[in-house]
């Protein structure tokens, strides 16, 4: 079975050399997303709450545009630039699985991320049988 790439509908500048999603064999790998603008590419600068929420609203419409929902993600790796702010990051990533019945597996470090963004995360899922 053939990689098929996978866009964020809504981005309109490329950030780098990847894509923003692949899809083999039913499952959706979706690079790593941070706290920036579709159309412009810039960081949109704002506290941990605000920076998770567009980074996990990202990943919700590359996942949709796979045809899958946040309920289909199997594993998250989430990078803080202060693991002090885990508990706050917490709260926020934790409403956008609130109705699912198992939680992904995750794993969360602390890392130097580029221009100065609070997070950055990348998920795994798998696509609903049809």
């Amino acid at each position: 079975m053939p990689k098929i790439e996978i866009k964020h509908p809504e981005k309109e500048k490329s950030t780098g050399a990847y894509s923003a999603a692949v899809e083999i064999d039913g499952w959706v790998y979706v690079s790593g997303q941070g706290p920036l603008n579709s159309k412009t590419a810039e960081v949109i600068r704002g506290t941990i709450e605000e920076e998770t929420l567009l980074t996990l609203t990202h990943i919700q419409t590359i996942l949709r545009a796979a045809g899958c929902t946040m309920n289909d993600v199997v594993k998250s790796t989430v990078h803080l630039s202060k693991i002090e702010d885990f508990d706050r990051f917490n709260g926020i990533y934790r409403n956008f699985f609130k109705d699912a019945a198992v939680l992904p597996a995750r794993t969360t470090v602390q890392s130097v991320l580029w221009g100065g963004i609070k997070v950055e995360i990348d998920v795994v899922a798998r696509k609903p049988s049809k």
